[in-house]
């Protein structure tokens, strides 16, 4: 009797909750005389013990999702740990291979002169390679394919080869995988090399890598520190490589030319300052756009300041266009009724401008709540665009005509099938494929109805290859459905990385890299 006394006593179930909740939890409801009030009462305090344990002894990280409501558990290490351990990762990168080199193209072995036009480039910092003769030197992948955001045409279509449509039981073959800065850009591939952009400490900085070994192999940084409490901090645009070079644009709006072989600085210039405006609530998110020899870029800015086009050899400005408050997607360079344009979508419309002085040829109100444009739009025939919201916005499919009078636009169809809200989606033989807020949609392009909707894969991103969809959810599992009106076929899944997945995969040379805030991984997908 006086053992069980000891036992069930508030010295020893306070002992037991201090030093393991679970003990302590489990003494709290077996105790014979305890008030149920009371149960429940110490049972919050002990669960609450146990969470601050699990966060700072193991790494439990809370998040919300996508939708803003409902929370999200990860384990990894944040804030002062994630970046000491990134920094301990790098200083092992002297020992990994390098691949072969790819020629460049011939300008990016120019001398480079650092010219800035705007204002002066500050706190810069270049880091080569950190071994001069590598240990070991495998062949690199060549070719330039995915050199801009979501592909080469950004509608995230990828046909560069065949990938493999039967994965492994245990998921595709892992390449590399290692810890990576925050932000929620995604990469470009060129030459052998991946290039991103990403938030270490109080600087945001733009990191190649060797595809194949996942090496870093420079890194080119400035002072920059954008925080937002709910979608999350750093970087958000995904740079553009052309011609040997990077275009890389951080979330305060600072525009930077590099040499993609070395990050070099070529360029600089801040696009707010530049363009007399403000930020916007989720930072600058539009990647820039190369087009003949200027980068467009979106500050937002009023008097005709909202789409900028800046000289991509100097960085001079050339023309400016528009008034409209700019959203978070990227401009895109296609073709509508036989035109060559520049189409953009602000917080207020869709337009198309001529590339080379940005005329405003045409334009389709679309305007969602909190000004919130986030979703690429898709080009689906020759005159025709799909274009998708959410916040219970939807989508809408509208056609560009010329006529006497010039270009006009029209709305076929509009509805709720599909509300994209900050991924995009993709377009294969007829269909729209898409994220319906976070459950995967078929719809039919010609009529909007939708053919059938499935997979709860949150708020992640997909991609199009070889008649599959890649779906990278929003807890990092990579999921391959086959892109077919008649249902929803799921083939093949794997967890891939850990934590919440925002940011968009990328690929080329049959590699699929992926990434977040936390963690980086390239995966073989070819056959």
């Amino acid at each position: 009797m006086q053992a069980h006394h000891w036992l069930y006593s508030w010295k020893t179930m306070v002992l037991a909750s201090v030093l393991f909740p679970p003990l302590g939890l489990i003494l709290v409801w077996t105790r014979p005389s305890t008030r149920l009030s009371r149960r429940i009462l110490n049972s919050i305090y002990i669960s609450a013990l146990t969470f601050f344990y699990l966060y700072r002894f193991v790494g439990l990280r809370v998040e919300r999702d996508g939708s803003g409501m409902m929370p999200m558990f990860s384990f990894q290490k944040s804030g002062e740990a994630h970046y000491a351990e990134l920094e301990k990762n790098r200083a092992r990168h002297a020992q990994l291979p390098v691949s072969q080199p790819v020629a460049e193209d011939a300008r990016s072995t120019e001398p480079t002169v650092p010219v800035a036009p705007g204002e002066p480039a500050k706190n810069i910092t270049v880091q080569p390679s950190q071994a001069e003769t590598p240990l070991k030197v495998v062949q690199r992948p060549g070719g330039s394919y995915w050199t801009d955001f979501r592909g080469p045409k950004r509608d995230g279509a990828y046909d560069e080869m065949d990938i493999l449509t039967t994965w492994p039981a245990q998921g595709l073959p892992l390449l590399w995988k290692q810890p990576i800065g925050g932000g929620y850009a995604s990469f470009v591939v060129a030459t052998g090399r991946a290039f991103t952009i990403e938030q270490r400490r109080s600087q945001e900085v733009v990191a190649a890598y060797d595809l194949e070994t996942g090496r870093e192999l420079w890194t080119h940084s400035w002072d920059g520190d954008f925080r937002e409490s709910m979608g999350g901090d750093g970087p958000r645009a995904t740079p553009a490589w052309h011609e040997g070079r990077l275009y890389a644009l951080g979330a305060l709006g600072e525009l930077r030319c590099l040499q993609a072989k070395s990050g070099k600085l070529i360029w600089n210039r801040n696009i707010l300052s530049d363009n007399q405006t403000g930020n916007l609530q989720w930072g600058m998110s539009a990647a820039p756009l190369v087009v003949d020899d200027n980068v467009i870029v979106l500050p937002g800015g009023r008097s005709g300041k909202s789409v900028v086009a800046y000289n991509k050899d100097t960085g001079a400005p050339v023309w400016q266009a528009l008034d409209d408050k700019q959203a978070y997607t990227s401009p895109m360079l296609v073709t509508l009724a036989g035109q060559r344009q520049v189409l953009i979508v602000s917080a207020q419309r869709a337009a198309g401008l001529t590339a080379e002085d940005g005329k405003l040829l045409w334009d389709f109100p679309w305007t969602t709540s909190h000004n919130v444009n986030s979703a690429q739009p898709l080009v689906v025939g020759e005159n025709r665009l799909f274009i998708s919201a959410g916040y219970g916005h939807g989508a809408a499919l509208v056609e560009v005509t010329l006529t006497s009078d010039g270009f006009s636009a029209k709305s076929l169809w509009q509805n709720v099938n599909m509300k994209n809200k900050f991924n995009s989606s993709v377009y294969y033989q007829g269909h729209i494929y898409g994220l319906d807020e976070a459950i995967l949609s078929c719809i039919d392009a010609e009529t909007g109805e939708r053919k059938w909707k499935g997979g709860r894969y949150g708020y992640g991103q997909l991609l199009l290859a070889s008649g599959h969809l890649i779906i990278l959810t929003e807890s990092g599992d990579v999921v391959l459905v086959k892109a077919t009106p008649e249902s929803h076929v799921e083939v093949s899944r794997f967890s891939a990385i850990e934590g919440r997945t925002w940011n968009h995969p990328a690929l080329a040379s049959g590699r699929l890299l992926l990434r977040n805030t936390n963690e980086m991984a390239c995966f073989k997908i070819s056959k």
